[in-house]
């Protein structure tokens, strides 16, 4: 079987005016992510792991952030596209192991619905996709809560 590993990472701000989506799903947050799409960053970050496993390139060179299709998109969407773009190139999704790192909100009771939704937009069992969840201990950007960063590492299978 032909295996290769991915790691990808991302980052955006936190303000007001903007839902908070992380992992596929809306989170009640007073504060949201700042992006050119919904900047959901834990999707972004599996995004940039399947893509540089495949040896792709980055989201960025496939959804630019200076184009209008791109605006405000669901990056659900985007996950299921790169999804698409690993698939011509003969692999498929084996594995994800994620960390999001935020003091706000707790996230714990929110993975096993982010878990569910990953594993169903790329096409896998639950179980492929693991979501863990940590603070900075109010340390840097992260701890002082002006933004969420998310690292994935992936393994995908020539299918």
């Amino acid at each position: 079987m032909k295996i290769r590993v991915g790691m990808g990472y991302d980052v955006h701000r936190l303000v007001s005016g903007r839902d908070l989506w992380l992992g596929g799903i809306r989170l009640e947050h007073s504060l949201g992510l700042l992006g050119h799409s919904d900047a959901d960053v834990l999707i972004h970050a599996i995004c940039d792991a399947l893509l540089g496993a495949a040896n792709m390139r980055d989201i960025g060179y496939h959804f630019p952030d200076n184009s209008e299709q791109f605006h405000n998109i669901d990056s659900k969407i985007l996950l299921r596209e790169t999804v698409r773009l690993i698939a011509t190139k003969g692999y498929k999704v084996g594995n994800v192991d994620a960390t999001v790192c935020a003091e706000q909100p707790k996230l714990k009771p929110h993975i096993p619905q982010m878990q569910v939704c990953l594993a169903e937009v790329m096409g896998v069992e639950a179980d492929a996709v693991s979501i863990k969840a940590t603070t900075t201990e109010r340390l840097g950007f992260t701890g002082r809560e002006e933004g969420i960063s998310a690292y994935a590492t992936v393994l995908i299978e020539a299918r």
